[in-house]
């Protein structure tokens, strides 16, 4: 797939007055595919919205580059952000207009001809057809946040920026629009999400971006990522109790439950050899009685956490 946002080395510097300077970016380097639904994944502060509002336009970079669709976002800005949608975090809309001429008006703003057809069904597909006549304040937290994203997708975007879009949506109403957002990647819309539902990034994104004080840490396809990283963990419930790990078993790193029913074996899951038959030997030559085994293995959740907690020691 081709390049469709193009970000290099960028940095953004603010002037934090007497306290000094902050650098939110900090050379950040994305390359985002056409097509693809990328999620932007970091803890509070590591510089998502600063990302995403720079390739917007909002803000303006302190040195670096950024394209969309071939064009720089500052000597080209009305034709790459004709290329853009964005669904800011913050609900910012007209209490008092209605949610039909709401959708109109920001087709409008970018220039493109009066298409109801089209409004109307973004509306649809976002279940807001019923709601098309009523005003901005009669309408629910969850129903303002897509209201946001019917205005985002009014002038047809290529790239759409989706900034906690979950945030005071309920879960049937979010299946929804995660619907809407596999169908739009379907008709070659590139999705670039941050969400607190890591969940969401694990069942919906194609590639993983993890950013962390400003700079892009990882940027891999979600599945092999899953593969490279996770860890499987096997539970090994006890018939009897122990008070602690014999010393024959320390060498696989066995972590002991607090009540002393459970053991812990973490292993490489796509490792030859894993190791499991001979622990499970061992515990049987020391006497040691078991009830069951299940695994689990490592969520995305979990990797994200690793990550971060790696580059904040």
């Amino acid at each position: 797939m081709n390049t469709i946002v193009d970000i290099q080395n960028l940095r953004k510097i603010y002037d934090g007055g007497p306290l000094g300077t902050f650098e939110a970016l900090k050379g950040a380097d994305l390359q985002i595919k056409e097509g693809e639904i990328l999620a932007l994944l970091g803890p509070n502060g590591a510089g998502k919205t600063t990302l995403i509002s720079t390739v917007c336009g909002i803000t303006r970079a302190t040195s670096g580059k950024i394209t969309v669709g071939g064009h720089d976002v500052v000597s080209e800005f009305r034709a790459a952000r004709r290329m853009i949608g964005l669904v800011p975090q913050e609900i910012t809309l007209e209490p008092f207009e209605k949610v039909m001429r709401t959708v109109r008006f920001s087709r409008g703003l970018f220039g493109l001809p009066k298409n109801d057809a089209f409004v109307e069904d973004v509306l649809r597909k976002l279940s807001l057809y019923d709601k098309k006549d009523n005003k901005i304040m009669e309408l629910s937290g969850g129903m303002k946040r897509r209201v946001l994203i019917a205005k985002a997708l009014a002038h047809e975007p290529r790239v759409l920026f989706l900034d906690e879009p979950s945030a005071g949506v309920d879960v049937e109403l979010r299946k929804g629009m995660w619907d809407v957002v596999r169908s739009l990647r379907d008709q070659g819309v590139t999705i670039i999400l941050t969400t607190h539902y890591i969940e969401e990034a694990e069942q919906m994104a194609d590639r993983v971006a993890v950013i962390s004080k400003g700079q892009i840490l990882l940027v891999e396809d979600k599945d092999a990522l899953m593969a490279r990283m996770s860890q499987k963990e096997l539970t090994i419930e006890l018939a009897e109790p122990l008070n602690a790990i014999p010393d024959a078993l320390c060498a696989y790193g066995l972590e002991l439950g607090r009540d002393g029913t459970t053991l812990r074996y973490s292993y490489d899951g796509k490792a030859e050899r894993k190791g499991i038959r001979r622990l499970l030997n061992e515990l049987d030559s020391a006497g040691i009685a078991m009830r069951d085994l299940k695994t689990q293995q490592t969520n995305l959740e979990e990797i994200f956490v690793g990550l971060v907690k790696d580059d904040n020691p």
